[in-house]
């Protein structure tokens, strides 16, 4: 199946290395190909690109020998991994048993009605990226979400959707 998908190559026309791929062929051979050194060529992958492009992911399912499938799926299984261009912002609304008993999903339905934001996606201008989360485990603060990495207590739907939406107005 590999064999006929389009594969990137280390090198330019000209012969010489692809600096896009320089530092993520250096990893691989410090780990001598191993298989079991994916985690860390995808890490490094994400460093080198911001984001984990299908051509980089195939690129690492070849020269670790191994299929695309378990690389794309090892890349989508960890939140730290990103398949797609990251944002500007992220929003995270907690959905764990405390922040959904106290209003979590109304978070969630406001962005989704008024901005039409869905899970796991992006705004129409790519400046907000939306995330659910099971549980952040500050369910002393319920309903919680999560802006750019900072904890926010006892969000109403109005707090989540005016950062939101002025998120969405910048420049």
């Amino acid at each position: 199946m590999l064999s006929r998908i389009s594969l990137p190559q280390p090198n330019v026309e000209d012969g010489s290395p692809n600096p896009r791929f320089h530092s993520l062929d250096l990893t691989i051979r410090q780990n001598r190909n191993r298989q079991d050194a994916l985690i860390e060529v995808l890490h490094r992958a994400q460093e080198q690109f911001g984001y984990l492009e299908k051509d980089v992911l195939t690129y690492i399912a070849r020269e670790l020998k191994l299929p695309l499938s378990r690389v794309y799926g090892v890349a989508t299984f960890y939140h730290l991994f990103s398949i797609q261009p990251k944002c500007k912002h992220t929003c995270s609304i907690c959905l764990g048993t405390a922040c959904y008993t106290k209003g979590g999903q109304t978070l969630l339905d406001i962005l989704t009605k008024e901005l039409h934001l869905k899970a796991g996606g992006r705004s129409p201008n790519g400046k907000v990226f939306l995330r659910v989360e099971r549980c952040i485990g500050n369910c002393g603060v319920a309903p919680a979400a999560i802006y750019d990495g900072h904890v926010s207590r006892q969000q109403s739907p109005e707090d989540v959707l005016a950062m939101v939406k002025g998120w969405m107005e910048e420049p």
